[in-house]
């Protein structure tokens, strides 16, 4: 049953997605000088040669020693999809409630929520000791996590899964867009493309919006 403040969710993911082109990781990786490393460990992530678990403790590594502030203050920085505050705010109008729905590091999960108005995010932690972060995962998370906690979200919104919506761009999605009754390729992968219900290939995230109407049809 469908909540009366709600007519749906709409399940947003960060990397390739919302970040254009590379990953919120390597992005971040770049200034802690691990970015290398950590491109060819997501190019085998997305070939299914290395899991998220490995490619995770890879780049948490990388992150040893380092002030979570210093990190924190290069996110001003990432590089952005056009059109994220209005398609946020047209899903609040309309009753889709934005949620990011991510496997990028719970910092990054953090800014975009609280920079754009998404209503939370779900992602992996990295551990942090005295204000530094120690190089290691406080808490692993996974496509399938990502999937879970995404339905989960739903349900506590008062949200059926067939009202959700979900867009991505890759291996990360899968789960979701299988759980979903709307999924939306954003300038995505082959695999994406073939599970997805609508290919969107653009620029600028409002794009996606004609298919989010079908969700808002949906509801009547």
């Amino acid at each position: 049953m469908v909540s009366s403040d709600h007519a749906g969710a709409a399940f947003f993911d960060v990397d390739g997605t919302l970040v254009p082109g590379t990953s919120s990781s390597a992005f971040l990786a770049g200034f802690l000088g691990h970015r290398e490393e950590l491109v060819r460990a997501e190019d085998a992530y997305a070939s299914g040669v290395l899991d998220n678990r490995q490619v995770s403790e890879l780049d948490a590594a990388g992150w040893a020693g380092v002030p979570e502030d210093q990190v924190c203050g290069r996110l001003d920085g990432l590089p952005l999809v056009s059109g994220i505050t209005e398609t946020v705010a047209w899903c609040r109008q309309n009753g889709l409630v934005p949620v990011l729905a991510t496997l990028a590091w719970s910092p990054v999960g953090s800014y975009l929520t609280d920079r754009f108005g998404f209503h939370t995010f779900s992602g992996p932690r990295l551990e942090t000791a005295d204000g530094r972060f120690t190089g290691r995962v406080a808490r692993h998370f996974d496509e399938y996590d990502k999937r879970d906690v995404a339905l989960a979200q739903a349900r506590e919104l008062g949200v059926a899964p067939r009202l959700c919506g979900a867009i991505g761009d890759s291996r990360s999605d899968l789960p979701l867009f299988a759980s979903v009754g709307l999924s939306v390729a954003f300038n995505a992968s082959a695999g994406a493309r073939e599970a997805a219900t609508v290919t969107v290939d653009d620029d600028d995230l409002r794009s996606v919006l004609p298919a989010l109407r079908r969700l808002l049809t949906a509801t009547r």
